[in-house]
């Protein structure tokens, strides 16, 4: 808490300082309003908007999305959740959502149960990195954040960024295979 509280008065001060201020408030006015700019700055906030909408409950179906041609600029990386919501509907959305929630109460629940501290914050960080992610890249789709740049977990492309996710994993499942069986009966 004290490294936010001191830290969000000292980025404002470097941010000032350097003569990034115009930028820094012109990203959030776009953010608060993007029809402002709409061929500009705000184009990839109601492109992403516009293609979650014409989804609709069932989606266009799989691979028949349309602004993803020309219209939605990193449909591929930054904004697949918007395509994804385009062609699978609100349905198709809504059942990735559960499944990254199961995903991240199942990485806390490994966290809890781990043998040793260092297993335990490890596989807590992780989990937490990951959802972390999935917040930031679906709240910068739905608009409720400032485009950030923020891939989607396994599902944006690029093979760095699913490397070292699996490489991540692969720790979470060694913690998770030390864990003693529960006995039933």
């Amino acid at each position: 808490g004290a490294a936010v509280v001191g830290g969000v008065p000292l980025g404002l001060l470097a941010i000032f300082v350097m003569g990034k201020w115009d930028r820094l408030m012109g990203r959030l006015q776009v953010w608060w309003n993007p029809e402002a700019d709409a061929r500009g700055d705000g184009w990839q906030t109601l492109q992403s908007l516009y293609s979650i909408g014409s989804g609709g409950l069932l989606g266009v179906g799989l691979g028949k999305s349309r602004q993803k041609y020309l219209y939605l600029p990193e449909e591929h990386n930054d904004f697949i959740f918007a395509i994804i919501c385009e062609e699978l509907g609100f349905v198709g959305g809504a059942l990735i959502l559960i499944i990254f929630a199961a995903f991240v109460m199942r990485g806390y629940y490994i966290a809890l149960r781990a043998r040793d501290n260092f297993g335990s914050l490890l596989v807590a960080g992780f989990t937490t990195q990951i959802a972390l992610q999935i917040i930031l890249n679906i709240g910068v789709v739905t608009g409720l954040l400032p485009v950030t740049g923020a891939s989607l977990p396994f599902f944006s492309s690029g093979g760095t960024s699913l490397v070292i996710l699996f490489a991540e994993l692969g720790v979470v499942l060694s913690v998770s295979r030390q864990i003693p069986a529960q006995r039933k009966g």
